[in-house]
């Protein structure tokens, strides 16, 4: 709960961005858009190292994008492609400071959910995600096994599995940038814990380049017999070979996670609000709302609504 100042800040904030008197502040259906459209896989960040540091836990000389990455940024490409929520993934220049994507969801509670980053390495990992959920108002957090190739034990370590319990009491949600070589790791802990709802970004970054990807996806759709599970349809321009939009080379893998996770348990998400998108090659939002809408041919009218919003309004409470 916020004190009298910190709420009477976080409304100052919200009124300066726009968020309070936005058309979609209130999370209600506007035509067109009679059902919600959740972003759940957007970065946020903010040049403002006097209040936010700029912690990379990877790279010691980390200079931030030039692209423009905040909130406000992201308010206004949100109402202007039609996007009634977001779920903020902290981004990795922040490091484990979650505090300026705590920040952005106090400023706009009724659009934004957040995600933190805590060290996975921690022996305290569990206390971090309570610290973060508790006293900062996140709905979960994210773990990047795929920058940890080969020293990625952490994942079925004690401390995850007190980390686990914790989200269990918690109710937080996990999201994992995992590699499809590490996924069997992690239902180890899927098979323990089947109350925590868990999302594999990104297809699991399944790598068509091979010869033969199917081996590899086929851990991916191992993963549907346990309900928890979801997965995100997002970043197809990383996981096709082309990189050339409509990514069509990717949409048969997209295909066969459809039909083992069907539509009630996939997820969209972008990662970039406006400008940062062209900064960082990815493709505009209509674009990303016209892959789901139009481009996409195995996904159903329902499936569209769905996907794009009512599976993670649910997920994330966003309308109650």
């Amino acid at each position: 709960m916020l004190d009298r100042r910190e709420f009477l800040a976080a409304a100052s904030s919200a009124a300066a961005a726009g968020c309070l008197h936005s058309a979609f502040a209130t999370a209600k259906p506007t035509p067109p858009f009679k059902s919600p459209v959740v972003d759940t896989h957007m970065h946020v960040w903010i040049n403002d190292p006097q209040r936010f540091s700029f912690a990379h836990p990877y790279q010691a000389d980390y200079q931030p994008p030039d692209a423009d990455g905040t909130v406000e940024a992201l308010l206004a490409d949100m109402d202007a492609g039609g996007v009634t929520h977001a779920i903020l993934v902290q981004t990795i220049c922040h490091g484990w400071d979650n505090r300026y994507t705590a920040h952005c969801v106090r400023t706009c509670p009724t659009r934004l959910r957040g995600h933190g980053l805590v060290d996975p390495t921690d022996a305290n990992v569990a206390d971090r995600l309570a610290y973060w959920i508790e006293e900062h108002g996140l709905s979960g957090m994210r773990f990047s096994p795929i920058y940890y190739k080969g020293k990625d034990d952490w994942l079925t370590a004690e401390p995850a599995r007190r980390m686990w319990q914790k989200a269990t009491q918690l109710g937080a949600v996990l999201n994992f940038f995992i590699a499809t070589d590490q996924l069997p790791k992690l239902e180890v802990m899927l098979r323990q814990f089947p109350e925590v709802p868990t999302i594999i970004d990104h297809l699991s970054q399944i790598d068509l380049s091979v010869a033969d990807p199917m081996p590899e996806m086929q851990k991916l759709l191992a993963l549907a017999k346990y309900p928890n599970v979801r997965v995100k349809v997002s970043e197809l321009s990383s996981v096709s070979k082309s990189q050339k939009y409509p990514f069509s080379d990717a949409l048969p893998w997209v295909k066969l996670v459809y039909d083992a996770f069907g539509p009630d348990r996939l997820l969209w998400g972008t990662g970039y609000p406006g400008k940062a998108r062209t900064y960082y090659k990815r493709p505009t939002l209509a674009e990303e709302l016209e892959l789901v809408r139009e481009k996409i041919p195995f996904f159903t009218p329902d499936d569209q609504t769905k996907i794009l919003g009512t599976n993670a309004a649910k997920l994330w409470k966003l309308l109650t």
